[in-house]
């Protein structure tokens, strides 16, 4: 065969090659068999290998190649890679759609809903019609850089095309995007359940374990260093969206999706109300179990991309989608214990230890009881047989007993009396569910406080996980969360897992993260009733007595605010009654705190301040409750302009309540109202005082 001649046949087999990839991938049609495509493949590898200078990057022999990798390079997504808020019920989806709405200026709009695949999220970036890069979402704005093990998935084109006819307006921009620039495809990369279970089957035979669940074999396997172990995995991928202002509709981005040679969503469609995205959803959950991957609800978006991009976002979601999230899955399983585990504020949570169980796909032996209280309202008793299920597929928790399976050999569980981590006295919440030791001192106590401390909820610090704290903790090198910021390389020298590189690593990481947001900061001390929100609430009234244009906030000024407060004046925060404020105020008045704070400021940690917006609306100074369902607006809607007129919100009644707003079936909230003569408002006159 002539030189001329083997470069048409090689791209002749190219051809073919791609359009029963795309046939087999995209329209689920075989029109040739397994072997006689292997074989198409084989010629031309050996052709390939006779003129590499015919090898080009989208060539099907290119799917694997290369060397291991030493790392996964960094990536800094273009547009960030959102995650989606859930919904779980009718009620908080309607509640979803009357947001939008208000912001969107009301009107009707359909909907697109699509299952939503319980995988990996990647993006593809195409070059001239090729393959450029592939990356993980990571944190939404930086991902890793996975090139080599995306090829190795032939349900991913290395060269996009129009392989059918898609929208007249469209086709003109796609094929200027692909041409000659660049487009971005989003997707999901799964493993089907026939090929995780025959994985399985090989890890058996080998004597290995079995792999948990797909979607975490999914991750691991797109994370191998070296593709050609990815390959041998036999991913596949669904496409979602297309980056850009191809597309008028997200439905018609599907459309376009399947033309330019991506599989997507068969079932996804246009809905045009609640009620027929309630029907899919009835239907698909049906079909969950027959399906060939696994899925845990389904996203619904608005349709149109104009008032989608309209809409924005919220924190890391946009406010045009969310995920519809299938409700609790179950299975039965037996009490084998029942252990305390000892919070960072000292709360005893009692946990199910049960029998190991699958569930959704996860081996399980723990579920959590919650509280003291939970636990006689279950009737839970050691070696029970129970119902455990999975709320929105992630936590597991006991939901029944079933009492007719009992043998007589049951035994009740007795709250304890001493903490089982330090042997100190504990006490009940005076009027409240929770147990708690007492001691400051409590080992459990304190290892929590640490983990909390250097979560991505407080400091972040990175690679100082609940081990490495453990670790320190267990040799002395740390008491309390401020030693951090003392340590030194030599110091973790010494100490196993720790060498020269690793120590350095650390320490730099720890001093790198001297700065922490306001709020972040009162959430990691560990103040008792003190969580991210109540959090949100004290920073709001700390900031707004400052009178300092400084942006950050040094350790004594932040301690020299909190013991200025009054206990009356933490009271009248909404939301922080009695119990709260006597725990703040006795929390920046010990002594032992007091140090520790101390400490910090001399290891130089600095607070960034919130740019918090102080106005003087008409509703400054008023606290309001809400009590009952609102039919022309929402909770979080009438909270909102609350808000944005300067009012305050409080969960509870009491004397410093201005006004309680009330709605259809009222609770004990309007009955306290009365009692109290609180100013008892209806929805129609609660939305004329906010016009």
């Amino acid at each position: 065969m002539q030189k001329e001649e083997t470069k048409k046949r090689i791209e002749k087999l190219k051809e073919t090659i791609n359009y029963h990839r795309y046939n087999y991938h995209v329209l689920n049609k075989q029109e040739i068999s397994d072997t006689a495509l292997d074989s198409l493949k084989r010629e031309l590898f050996i052709l390939e290998q006779k003129y590499p200078e015919f090898i080009t990057p989208d060539s099907p022999t290119q799917r694997v190649e290369g060397e291991p990798l030493k790392e996964f390079k960094k990536v800094k997504h273009k547009t960030a890679m959102l995650s989606l808020n859930d919904v779980f019920n009718e009620e908080e989806f309607f509640e979803w759609v009357l947001r939008i709405k208000k912001i969107s200026a009301g009107g009707i709009f359909p909907f697109f809903a699509e299952t939503k695949f319980d995988g990996l999220a990647v993006s593809l970036i195409y070059k001239n019609g090729l393959l450029f890069r592939a990356a993980t979402r990571g944190d939404g704005a930086t991902g890793e850089d996975i090139t080599k093990n995306i090829k190795t998935i032939e349900a991913i084109p290395l060269r996009i095309d129009i392989f059918r006819d898609i929208h007249k307006n469209s086709e003109k921009i796609f094929l200027t995007a692909f041409k000659k620039g660049e487009i971005e495809i989003r997707g999901e990369v799964v493993i089907g359940k026939k090929n995780f279970e025959k994985i399985n089957e090989e890890q058996e035979k080998k004597g290995l374990s079995h792999y948990a669940n797909p979607r975490n074999l999914a991750a691991g396997s797109l994370r191998q260093l070296d593709p050609s172990i990815t390959a041998l995995r036999k991913l596949d991928f669904y496409a979602y969206d297309i980056i850009g202002d191809f597309c008028d509709r997200h439905s018609e981005e599907h459309n376009a999706l399947l033309a330019l040679g991506f599989k997507s969503d068969k079932y996804a469609k246009i809905c045009e109300s609640g009620e027929q995205v309630f029907k899919l959803r009835k239907f698909i959950h049906e079909k969950r179990d027959a399906l060939q991957y696994e899925i845990d609800g389904m996203v619904i978006s608005v349709d149109d991309n104009k008032i989608f991009n309209e809409l924005g976002s919220v924190g890391k979601a946009p406010r045009g989608a969310v995920a519809f999230k299938f409700g609790l899955k179950e299975t039965t399983t037996k009490i084998n214990d029942i252990i305390i585990q000892v919070g960072r504020t000292g709360v005893l949570t009692p946990v199910a230890a049960l029998e190991p169980v699958e569930l959704s796909g996860i081996k399980i032996s723990r579920a959590s009881l919650h509280n003291m209280d939970e636990i006689e309202r279950l009737g839970v008793k050691i070696y029970d047989t129970v119902i455990v299920g999975r709320a929105g597929d992630v936590i597991p928790q006991v939901i029944k007993v079933l009492e007719s399976m009992r043998t007589g050999e049951e035994k009740s569980f007795k709250i304890p009396e001493k903490c089982p981590v330090c042997g100190e006295e504990v006490k009940k919440d005076t009027g409240g569910v929770y147990i708690r030791c007492v001691n400051k001192n409590c080992r459990a106590m304190k290892k929590e406080n640490l983990y909390y401390f250097v979560s991505k909820k407080g400091f972040d610090i990175s690679g100082l996980g609940p081990k490495i704290i453990d670790t320190l903790y267990d040799n002395a090198l740390i008491q309390d969360a401020s030693d951090i910021f003392f340590l030194k390389e030599g110091d973790l020298m010494p100490v196993e897992r720790f060498a020269e590189k690793s120590s350095e690593n650390l320490i730099k990481a720890i001093q790198d993260k001297k700065k922490i947001g306001f709020t972040k900061f009162l959430s990691s001390l560990g103040i008792l009733h003190v969580g991210e929100e109540i959090a949100q609430l004290l920073a709001s009234q700390a900031v707004a007595k400052l009178k300092i244009k400084n942006k950050k906030l040094k350790i004594k000024e932040f301690l020299n605010i909190f013991q200025k407060f009054s206990l009356e004046e933490l009271q009248k925060i909404p939301d922080i009654g009695p119990k709260v404020s006597g725990s703040i105020f006795n929390w920046f008045h010990d002594d032992y705190n007091i140090k520790f704070l101390k400490k910090l400021d001399i290891a130089g940690i600095e607070i960034n301040l919130p740019k918090l917006k102080i106005t003087e609306g008409k509703f400054q100074g008023k606290i309001f409750v809400l009590t009952g369902g609102l039919l022309k607006i929402t909770r979080d809607e009438a909270k909102e302009k609350i808000r944005d007129l300067s009012g305050d919100i409080s969960e509870t009644v009491s004397k410093n309540t201005d006004y309680v707003i009330v709605g259809n079936d009222p609770g004990i909230k309007y009955e306290t109202a009365k009692k109290l003569g609180i100013k008892i408002v209806d929805e129609k006159e609660f939305l004329k005082m906010i016009k």
